[in-house]
């Protein structure tokens, strides 16, 4: 009889489990929903985490990539920590499915750059924490993706200017963190220094926002420098369609103005010459 019910048996076990099914990678500790694979010397994420996982730790292994799909089974996932990895790149599709994720950490890595279509899916995202990485630069697009976001960590990076624009579409922002960067207080930080005075509620440490360019505002606080400072900014401030303009309207003024001067004078001269004809009749 039991072998007569095998077949029926495995069928019976498809039909109520087509997809993986929720297990524990051996590596890993699971409970209620929350799976802890931290300090394993992990090089990879480990296959067959639980789909049911609410939670998964990461953290303290060796992780330098994301692939593509890391995630894809783990669609109630609502936290997910890789600090203290060594990740260097994160492919644009390793957390495809995680449209309920609320709390991503990957601070205490190498990442370098961020791009936007890595949030794409991620637009419940609450908190983000990319505090000491070696971010130098984190273009407008890529916050767009998450405009839940309420935390946002971007401490300890190699940041020397921020567009303004990059917290537009983060209205429900409440904490951010900006201190430790090589922050280049000149001209070009006008528009997030004017942003920051208007939303000082929304910084942690602001007296730990520093300076480190130029030279005499070496560690100078950002928020200490005072408005009047950027006054001579509002003349220099010139966008790159302003220099085309000058480039292409300039030379041609100069030579407009030449073929003016020739034109008017040919005419003085031809009207002299008319003159002195009519005094000789």
């Amino acid at each position: 009889m039991a072998g007569r019910n095998g077949p029926a048996t495995f069928l019976t076990f498809l039909l109520l489990c087509p997809l993986p099914c929720p297990g524990c990678p051996a590596v890993c500790r699971c409970s209620f929903g929350e799976v802890d694979c931290s300090y394993r010397a992990l090089r990879g994420v480990p296959e067959n985490l639980p789909t049911n996982a609410s939670a998964v730790w990461l953290g303290y292994n060796h992780i330098a990539v994301l692939q593509a799909n890391s995630f894809l089974w783990q669609r109630a996932l609502q936290s997910l920590s890789l600090r203290s990895n060594v990740l260097v790149s994160i492919h644009s599709q390793a957390l495809a499915g995680l449209g309920e994720l609320q709390e991503l950490d990957l601070s205490n890595n190498f990442l370098t750059v961020l791009t936007a279509e890595i949030f794409l899916t991620l637009s419940g995202l609450v908190t983000l924490n990319v505090g000491n990485n070696r971010l130098g630069q984190l273009p407008p697009e890529v916050l767009r993706a998450v405009p839940s976001l309420q935390e946002l960590y971007l401490h300890s990076n190699a940041l020397k200017s921020l567009h303004s624009s990059v917290f537009l579409n983060l209205s429900a922002l409440h904490s951010l963190t900006l201190q430790g960067n090589p922050w280049a207080c000149t001209c070009d930080i006008q528009p997030l220094f004017l942003w920051l005075m208007s939303n000082r509620a929304t910084i942690q440490e602001e007296n730990s926002i520093l300076c480190r360019f130029p030279e005499h505002l070496n560690q100078f606080p950002l928020l200490a420098i005072g408005n009047e400072s950027f006054s001579h900014c509002q003349d220099s401030l010139l966008h790159p369609q302003d220099y085309t303009f000058i480039l292409l309207i300039g030379p041609g003024s100069f030579l407009a103005s030449i073929l003016i001067c020739l034109l008017l004078g040919s005419l003085a001269g031809g009207y002299q010459t008319l003159l002195k004809k009519l005094s000789h009749w």
